[in-house]
């Protein structure tokens, strides 16, 4: 009898452990990803510090995608952001590194996908000249496989409209294009109800800025 109240405590003492690191593993990603949405934290310092806390949540869980999916999200922006070029294959390989240990626990992911087409993009930065065709073409096939596997994603047609808007008209970039497909993204946004806070939802606020940058 006693052998078995013992059990049944070490099973509580388990559940209740369990259930207190759920919580404030929600709380922390609550905390931080609500910092992410603010527009005061987009910064290249602010986007550092982020990712920093990302992967210091990721390493204490280890069994979360998406603590290692944010750090990716903050590293990369983090190289769009920074002034200093010679830095960016470092920052992107870091962001690589977390995106493929989020995938690693998640599994093909549209989310996962459109991060690493960023990632591509920023590596573009650096010498457009000589980078733009491989990481272009990289960056393109990411987001097709980020569309196949979500076809609804609203940020899969907001980065498509990125790089259009971008893009050289002589490669094939499109202002008016670009408009279709930030339109399309802002629909599927509007249509898009995360089911908690930590869901993947960034990008609207931004998909907004560039259709004002467009009629300009």
């Amino acid at each position: 009898m006693k052998q078995i109240l013992f059990s049944l405590l070490m099973v509580t003492g388990i559940t209740f452990a369990a259930q207190a690191q759920s919580e404030q593993y929600q709380q922390a990603m609550n905390q931080q990803v609500a910092l992410l949405d603010s527009a005061s934290y987009f910064t290249q310092g602010g986007t550092q510090q982020l990712a920093n806390t990302f992967e210091r949540i990721a390493e204490a869980e280890k069994t979360q995608w998406l603590p290692y999916y944010y750090a990716a999200y903050c590293r990369v922006n983090e190289a769009f952001l920074t002034t200093d070029k010679s830095k960016v294959d470092e920052i992107t390989d870091k962001a690589q590194l977390n995106i493929e240990k989020a995938s690693a626990l998640k599994g093909k992911d549209s989310e996962i996908s459109c991060i690493l087409s960023l990632i591509a993009s920023a590596r573009i930065g650096v010498d457009p000249m000589t980078r733009g065709m491989k990481y272009g073409m990289e960056s393109g096939q990411h987001l097709e496989e980020a569309k196949k596997l979500n076809p609804e994603n609203p940020r899969v047609p907001m980065l498509e409209g990125q790089a259009l808007l971008y893009t050289p008209e002589a490669f094939g970039g499109s202002k008016s294009k670009a408009k279709e497909k930030f339109e399309e993204a802002l629909l599927k946004f509007a249509a898009d109800k995360p089911g908690d806070k930590i869901t993947p939802h960034w990008g609207e606020a931004y998909t907004k800025m560039l259709m004002t940058e467009l009629s300009k």
